[in-house]
């Protein structure tokens, strides 16, 4: 299994396959009119991720220069286990869990690839992005909503 920013270049690399802008150092797709941004990161705290995830903006690179633009949507890639709080954050958010997505990536490197997501985005980026972890590496999902509501 490769490292998380390996899965997102091939995966930018199918996207750009499919119509859909990509850029070569910022881990955006542009679909629809809209930015799709992947954030991969070890771990997060609660509060650092909501303000984070309010601000909904990222860097575009134009030529020698870049401009923000506004995010429709983020995917949060974690490569440690993803902390119970984070997912009650966005639970108890639902504006926030309409634009943001989690993926706990943690489990990729075990026999059988699993995956806990939390997504309830309407963003047919996200969506592929799945479609494309079950297709070429075999990942199984697994609701991290179930998780936490099943420990309560």
């Amino acid at each position: 299994m490769p490292r998380v920013w390996e899965l997102i270049r091939c995966f930018k690399d199918e996207c750009q396959s499919t119509g859909w802008k990509t850029s070569e150092n910022e881990d955006w797709v542009y679909a629809d009119n809209q930015y799709h941004n992947f954030l991969w990161i070890r771990s997060i705290h609660p509060s650092t991720f909501k303000k984070i995830a309010e601000a909904s903006k990222c860097a575009v690179r134009e030529g020698i220069s870049y401009r923000v633009v506004d995010v429709a949507y983020t995917a949060w890639l974690l490569s440690e286990s993803l902390p119970e709080e984070l997912v009650k954050t966005l639970m108890d958010d639902q504006n926030l869990a309409k634009k943001i997505a989690i993926y706990d990536l943690s489990g990729l490197h075990e026999s059988k690839p699993i995956c806990l997501r939390l997504n309830s985005t309407g963003s047919k980026v996200f969506k592929e992005f799945e479609k494309f972890l079950r297709k070429k590496w075999g990942v199984e999902f697994k609701s991290a909503q179930d998780i936490v509501t099943a420990e309560v």
